[in-house]
């Protein structure tokens, strides 16, 4: 099943194209550290030929405690990511929270991102919608995939069609989310691009007390499996050293073994496209 074509800056997901990527760090640490890991992935997906949009937070609004660390804010983190993308020619995506923020973060990236805990929240999805960028959603780990119709509806309703559904996991009781690999095709057939969130599925939510645990270890074989069923993209989270990460460094895959991990995931997506 072929989905419609969304362009973010040159990158295009969708219409059986090969699965182009979105990774990044976390949150912005530094504009040193964004630097560093944008360098690396954009080398890496060149070595390839393959899509890649530079992802980073400004503001980890939804962190598990107030003492966490959540970015440099709005303006200094807009500008850096907004550089980083001009320096690396690649194009940006960010996450927004509130709907008065969709209007300002249109100005910096190439495409907006609503969190998967505010992918109801019909406020944020329109506003993000009227600014006329690409919209990723990210599927909430409390929704079925067949409730993401939902989502894109508010979105079409402002005229806006660049629409890209992310699987990132659903919550299986406390702690723990699982990828049912079935909803990718059930959120397939309402047209829009589905991406395979292969970092943050391997999440375990509150498992280290006050922040969030994972199982980077399983985060490629999830990623090969995802890219099998038939998916338009791969998002992921990198940082240099993950057990020193300010955010989701249990998840985030390390940059020596990204190069081999979009290898893996290129490989099982041409065998997926060349059955179409």
């Amino acid at each position: 099943m072929r989905t419609r074509e969304v362009r973010v800056g040159k990158v295009v997901f969708g219409g059986g194209r090969p699965a182009a990527f979105i990774g990044g760090p976390c949150v912005i640490e530094s504009e040193a550290l964004l630097r560093k890991v944008g360098r690396s992935i954009q080398k890496a997906c060149a070595e390839l030929q393959v899509g890649f949009v530079l992802k980073a937070s400004y503001d980890k609004a939804n962190r598990t405690s107030v003492k966490s660390y959540r970015g440099p804010g709005m303006e200094e983190g807009l500008n850096i990511l907004a550089k980083i993308g001009r320096e690396l020619g690649v194009p940006t995506v960010t996450d927004v929270h509130e709907p008065a923020h969709a209007a300002i973060a249109a100005r910096y990236v190439d495409m907006l991102q609503v969190p998967a805990f505010l992918s109801r929240q019909t406020d944020l999805l329109v506003a993000c919608g009227r600014t006329g960028k690409a919209i990723n959603v990210k599927k909430g780990q409390f929704l079925s995939p067949w409730d993401m119709r939902h989502a894109v509806e508010k979105i079409y309703s402002t005229g806006n069609k660049n629409v890209l559904l992310t699987e990132r996991g659903v919550s299986f009781g406390y702690g723990n989310l699982v990828v049912d690999m079935r909803s990718f095709e059930v959120m397939r057939a309402f047209g829009a691009p589905v991406i395979h969130d292969a970092t943050h599925c391997v999440q375990l939510p509150g498992g280290s007390g006050a922040t969030t645990d994972g199982q980077r270890e399983f985060v490629r074989p999830l990623a090969r499996a995802a890219a099998a069923v038939g998916v338009d993209g791969v998002f992921f989270e990198a940082h240099p050293n993950p057990d020193k990460a300010f955010s989701d460094g249990p998840n985030s895959l390390k940059l020596s073994d990204l190069p081999e991990f979009l290898r893996e995931v290129q490989a099982f997506d041409a065998l997926y496209k060349e059955s179409l």
